[in-house]
């Protein structure tokens, strides 16, 4: 058997945050990995009551929802990949938020106020888990919605993180808006939050109450809708009755990749995660990275040239698919095997070099990702978002939600490319009802027919990489579930062009002999990596919670 499915529970490597060593939770029945504990046992709950992964991910996300506010969301947007069992299609359930009739491609070319309502995008959460329900759920709708309406109506204790998450949030100055700060703030927000306190959440309680006894059109339509008008109206917001109402999901195909002998699932564009993951490992390939340990200069330096490739290639050709034509060469072998060939093993290659193509000038945020499988072969990764921690921090007057800031994934200004980062080229460029690019990467590999890894990650742009740092974990060197979420990460994004990675202090030569190479290094923390392992050959899972945040795998 492959090294990668042998399924080892010592942890190996040093781990970037300074936190016990946790062991990976081992189950038969079902297991689920997520941020939040109280939506981890409320998706445990469905499972032992006879749902099947996807009612469990539909209860997860709502509960989290509640008990999540930075990111768990009824007001945002995100992917949904399922693996519906033995001998059936992956299915990807696209609810990325779309911009309001309004918008124009300009509209933030002056700059961008990221806690506003002009940059929430139409929400798609909710259409997203119906249409999932409608296409595999097992367990009524509502009885998957009224675990998150006790939630919010009955109150929830705060741990020590969430606690310390709002008061942050409530004490920046830039958090404006007096209904968001009546709802989440202690007593008015004369006091703070400490952990063991109960937020009790009464608006959002009415809204998954109306969610979970009208079926998700409330959502869309009548009273909530209004509100959500209301609110644009007075915010100088974008979004409209009309908006929400035409909002649909979309049933896609999930970008499909192989990685020395593994299959490789992920979702297609929006999301830039598929095209760009695959694109990675087809050119990692090429190359025997075991010759070398997984934290020498020669393994992180031919990932960070295929990771500035891949990202390339991401603002060159990738936006809403409905609206651009993304080339079919992207996730190509043979495409990358000359992309390969143009790296050199013992040099960096300029960013800049690589893109006469495209003007170059001078010149936070917040996402959760959960796994679930179920005994019968079912499995889930869901990565959802409200772009920055509390979206753009604004609640919807009686509805109790936070709308997200999506908008500002678009590219802001039309035709302006810089060595920081901002990227301009056309794909992602504002337009009515489209899509803004996501980097949203949640993944599920296989091998001979069989589900092995589930995973996903938050963090903006560096979670494809994340991922890119999961899989060769996991194939080329053979950790266990735990080790190879806790074990450091890079991330390289074509500009800037530098690596940034987690703390490498136990390779203490490393980051110096990249420099040797030509690389500018600098250390930035990735996001949290919720993860299922599942050993082929028993069927158990190895669910392993992040050490980055305060998760919980689940299983029974």
């Amino acid at each position: 058997m492959h090294t990668a499915l042998l399924i080892v529970l010592a942890t190996a490597l040093p781990c970037t945050a300074q936190a016990p060593p946790r062991q990976a939770v081992e189950a038969r029945n079902g297991m689920v990995v997520c941020v939040s504990p109280p939506a981890a046992d409320v998706g445990v709950a469905i499972l032992k009551r006879g749902g099947n992964a996807v009612d469990a991910a539909i209860a997860v996300a709502l509960a989290e929802a509640v008990t999540y506010p930075a990111a768990g969301n009824v007001g945002g947007g995100g992917f949904m990949l399922v693996w519906p069992g033995a001998g059936k299609e992956p299915v990807v359930f696209d609810y990325r938020e779309k911009a309001p009739a309004a918008s124009t491609a300009d509209m933030f070319a002056s700059g961008t106020d990221p806690f506003s309502s002009k940059v929430a995008g139409v929400p798609g959460t909710v259409r997203g888990l119906s249409l999932a329900h409608k296409r595999f759920g097992k367990l009524p709708w509502k009885e998957l919605v009224l675990p998150a309406v006790a939630l919010a109506e009955d109150g929830f204790e705060l741990n020590a993180p969430l606690a310390q998450s709002l008061n942050q949030i409530l004490a920046d100055k830039k958090t404006t808006n007096a209904e968001f700060r009546r709802v989440y703030g202690k007593n008015g927000g004369a006091d703070r939050w400490k952990a063991g306190d109960r937020l009790v959440l009464a608006d959002l309680g009415k809204t998954l109450r109306a969610v979970a006894e009208e079926g998700p059109d409330a959502f869309y339509t009548g009273k909530l809708a209004e509100l959500v008008e209301a609110e644009m109206k007075t915010g100088g917001g974008l979004i409209t009755k009309s908006d929400l109402a035409k909002y649909e999901a979309k049933e896609r195909k999930p970008i499909h990749g192989t990685y020395r002998g593994f299959d490789v699932y992920a979702p297609p564009p929006p999301s830039s995660g598929g095209v760009a993951l695959v694109e990675m490992l087809n050119i990692l390939e090429t190359f025997d990275l075991k010759k070398h340990e997984r934290y020498s200069p020669q393994t992180v330096h031919l990932m960070a040239e295929a990771m500035r490739r891949a990202y390339l290639d991401r603002a060159r050709h990738l936006g809403d698919q409905d609206f651009v034509q993304v080339p079919d060469h992207l996730t190509r072998k043979e495409y990358a095997k000359k992309l390969a060939a143009g790296i050199d093993p013992a040099k960096a290659t300029k960013s800049e070099s690589l893109a006469p193509d495209i003007a170059i000038t001078d010149g936070g945020t917040n996402t959760t990702h959960f796994s679930v499988a179920d005994r019968d072969g079912m499995c889930v990764a869901n990565t959802y978002t409200l772009e920055n921690a509390y979206g753009c921090r604004v609640v919807v007057r009686g509805a109790g939600y936070i709308l997200n800031n999506e908008m500002t994934d678009f590219n802001p200004k039309p035709g302006v490319t810089t060595r920081t980062g901002l990227i301009g080229t056309k794909p992602n460029q504002v337009a009515p009802g489209k899509r803004m690019l996501s980097s949203m990467t949640p993944t599920i590999m296989a091998k001979d027919g069989k589900p092995v890894l589930i995973t996903g990650s938050p963090g903006g742009r560096t979670i494809i990489n994340t991922m890119l740092c999961h899989v060769v974990n996991f194939v080329d060197y053979g950790m266990a579930a735990q080790a190879l979420v806790d074990a450091p990460r890079m991330h390289h994004q074509w500009f800037p062009d530098r690596i940034a990675h987690e703390d490498f202090a136990g390779f203490p030569d490393l980051s110096a002999k990249l420099k040797a190479m030509d690389h500018t290094v600098t250390k930035h923390r990735q996001g949290d990596g919720h993860t299922i392992v599942i050993d082929p050959k028993t069927g158990t899972f190895y669910g392993a919670a992040d050490i980055r945040i305060d998760g919980k795998a689940a299983g029974y």
